[in-house]
C-alpha cells in the first residue's frame, strides 16, 4: 500500500518547512473526502510535451518564496490564454496556498480557459492529492523525489493508475537515480536547489546528459531560473520542454512573453 506518512522531518531547508506544513494542512481533510474525476480523460501532458521541438510549460505564478511577490493579481485564466496563444503547449498552475499563493481555483479557471494541458503545481505529500487533481480536471501532477525518496516509484504507479502523467522533479545525481529507479517517464531537472533556494543553470544540462547516457528514453524538462531563449541552448540537446514561471508570470505581456521563449535563437 502506498505510504500515506512520509518522513517529512528529514527534508530540510525551505523545503522541509513547505511539504511538513503542505502535509498537515492536506491530511486533515484528504482522510475522509472522496473524489469524483469526469469520465472524459484530460488532455495528454506527456503528449503534447513529446511534440517537435522544445516545447514550453508556461506557470501561473502569483508568488514564491525566493521572489516574493511576483503576479499577485493576475487573472489565470486570462494570463493561461495569452500563453498558449504565444505557444505553450501546457500550462502549470501552482495551487500550494501559503508560500506560493496558489489555489485550487486557479487551476479550475484555468481548466476551463485553455484546451491544452494543464500541470498542478504542488508539493504532493499525500495519496489523496493525486485523486484530488484528477477531480480538479489536471492531466500531471508534481512529484518531487527530495520529498518523496524511496516512496517515489509508489506514488507514479499511482498517479498513472488514475490516469495521469507525473512530472518527477530531481535537481542532484542521487534524486536522478531514484527517478529513474521509479520508472518516471517525465524527469523534471530542477536548476534550483529547493534547499537554499539557489540557481544554478548548468544543472539542467548536466543531469540530462547524464540521464542519457544512462539509458533514459523518456522526456526531460528543465526547470527554474529561464528568461530568456539563448539560455535555452545547452539544454536542447537532451530535453524535450522547458518550464518557466516567474519571468512569464511577470511580464505582464504573457503572450509576446512565451512566444519569445518558444522561438529559437538566433544564437542557436
Amino acid at each position: 500500500m502506498i505510504a500515506d506518512r512520509l518522513e517529512l522531518s528529514y527534508v530540510p531547508g525551505v523545503l522541509g518547512e513547505i511539504a511538513r506544513r503542505r502535509y498537515k494542512e492536506v491530511s486533515s481533510y484528504l482522510e475522509h473526502t472522496s473524489f469524483v474525476a469526469s469520465t472524459e480523460p484530460p488532455p495528454a501532458f506527456k503528449a503534447a510535451l513529446a511534440q517537435p521541438g522544445l516545447s514550453l510549460i508556461a506557470e501561473v505564478k502569483r508568488k514564491s518564496p525566493s521572489q516574493g511577490e511576483i503576479a499577485v493579481e493576475l487573472e489565470a485564466a486570462k494570463v493561461a490564454r495569452d500563453y498558449v496563444k504565444g505557444g505553450a503547449r501546457a500550462v502549470s498552475v501552482l495551487t500550494e496556498p501559503h508560500y506560493f499563493l496558489g489555489s485550487d481555483k486557479d487551476l479550475l479557471e484555468v481548466r476551463s480557459a485553455v484546451r491544452v494541458p494543464v500541470l498542478r503545481k504542488d508539493f504532493t505529500v499525500h495519496p489523496g492529492q493525486v485523486a484530488e487533481a484528477r477531480a480538479l480536471g489536471a492531466s500531471a501532477v508534481l512529484l518531487i523525489v527530495a520529498v518523496l525518496g524511496r516512496h517515489t516509484g509508489e506514488y507514479v504507479r499511482l498517479v498513472k493508475a488514475l490516469g495521469l502523467d507525473a512530472l518527477v522533479e530531481v535537481h542532484d545525481p542521487y534524486e536522478l537515480d531514484l527517478a529513474l529507479e521509479a520508472r518516471a517517464e517525465i524527469i523534471g531537472i530542477n536548476n534550483r536547489n529547493l534547499v537554499d533556494l539557489k540557481i544554478d543553470l548548468t544543472t539542467a544540462p548536466i543531469l540530462a546528459k547524464k540521464a542519457r547516457k544512462q539509458g533514459f528514453e523518456g522526456l526531460l524538462v528543465a526547470e527554474s531560473g529561464y528568461s530568456h531563449p539563448d539560455q535555452l541552448a545547452a539544454v536542447r540537446e537532451h530535453c524535450d520542454a522547458v518550464l518557466v514561471g516567474t519571468s512569464l508570470a511577470r511580464s505582464g505581456d504573457w503572450q509576446q512573453a512565451a512566444s519569445q521563449i518558444t522561438r529559437p535563437s538566433e544564437n542557436n
